[in-house]
């Protein structure tokens, strides 16, 4: 299209924030979609999402809905009169009437090479998972949990030590880029979205905290995948004792000689710290006790000599 098109955008967290950048670089972003203002802290004070705050920076009208199944927001985002909607981790499934309004449609930006990953926690799946590949995709939505047609891919490897925090930022930045690379096509009409492949589908499920909790019987791959997929947020932990310890970053270690213990038995490793998993054993990076401040290995057991010989468990005792 020869006019620029008027584009509303739609999104919450940071991982939206480099698409949202990008966007208003280049196009008219005449209004932002976002989720209401969270209570947050020990406080509980409202916060705002990071689209919100950028938006408001950049005086773009902001419209935050508890719903969008209702004629109020419907009539809000009509008045906005966009060519095309762009979303980004929005946190909210769009009905049919939305998806209609845009002319050129609503475009997603999804943190994975679809059809693998749809839903909502793509990147902690494909940690979970050991994949040692993964990307963005720009898909056309449509009323399906991700399973609209598919406009641009873009691939990318994962570190074997990458946390999701990490790969988020990357895949953030990565999908960004895309979108902007393939816009301006699709809005000339010179890309058409094609159809998912029906092989190869796998969906990812909503992540509850108790789940972040670590089994030591695991294989300690299984556990440095667990690590790295719940890092920084919501965060892997364990118990030593009463304390609660959340582990934020490990790596795969192969001591020299053979050790005895149960799984989850805390042994000095170099000049920090490893632990014996159901096979194998992990070395703990970084990890951070209730209420202070995250620390590495070593200095963590430097303040805390009884740590060593322990045996971590994935609960309190007595619960």
């Amino acid at each position: 299209m020869t006019v620029e098109p008027r584009i509303v955008f739609m999104g919450t967290p940071e991982f939206a924030l480099p698409t949202l950048e990008r966007l208003v670089e280049r196009y008219s972003v005449v209004g932002v979609v976002t989720q209401p203002d969270r209570p947050a802290g020990r406080g509980q004070h409202l916060v705002m999402s990071p689209v919100k705050e950028l938006a408001l920076a950049e005086g773009i009208p902001v419209f935050q809905p508890s719903r969008l199944r209702n004629v109020e927001a419907l009539e809000h985002i009509r008045s906005w009169a966009p060519d095309v909607a762009i979303v980004a981790a929005y946190g909210q499934i769009l009905p049919p009437a939305i998806l209609e309004t845009p002319r050129f449609g609503v475009l997603n930006v999804h943190a994975s090479l679809l059809p693998r990953w749809r839903g909502a926690t793509p990147i902690q799946a494909a940690l979970l998972a050991g994949d040692s590949v993964t990307g963005v995709t720009i898909m056309k939505l449509d009323e399906g949990l991700d399973t609209g047609p598919i406009l641009a891919l873009r691939e990318t490897p994962i570190d074997p030590d990458e946390t999701a925090g990490e790969l988020e930022g990357r895949l953030a930045h990565l999908g960004a880029d895309l979108l902007l690379d393939m816009l301006p096509n699709y809005l000339a009409g010179d890309l058409k979205p094609q159809p998912q492949p029906q092989e190869g589908v796998t969906v990812t499920r909503m992540i509850r905290k108790s789940q972040a909790a670590i089994d030591w019987s695991q294989s300690a791959e299984t556990l440095h995948n667990h690590i790295r997929a719940f890092s920084p947020d919501p965060g892997a932990y364990t118990f030593w004792d009463d304390a609660r310890i959340k582990l934020l970053r490990s790596k795969r270690i192969y001591p020299n000689s053979a050790l005895e213990g149960k799984p989850g038995t805390v042994f000095m490793w170099e000049d920090g710290l490893g632990v014996m998993a159901g096979s194998g054993c992990l070395a703990l990076i970084h990890l951070q006790m209730a209420g202070k401040r995250p620390m590495d290995g070593g200095t963590f057991v430097r303040g805390r000599q009884d740590f060593v010989g322990t045996v971590l468990s994935s609960q309190r005792p007595g619960e």
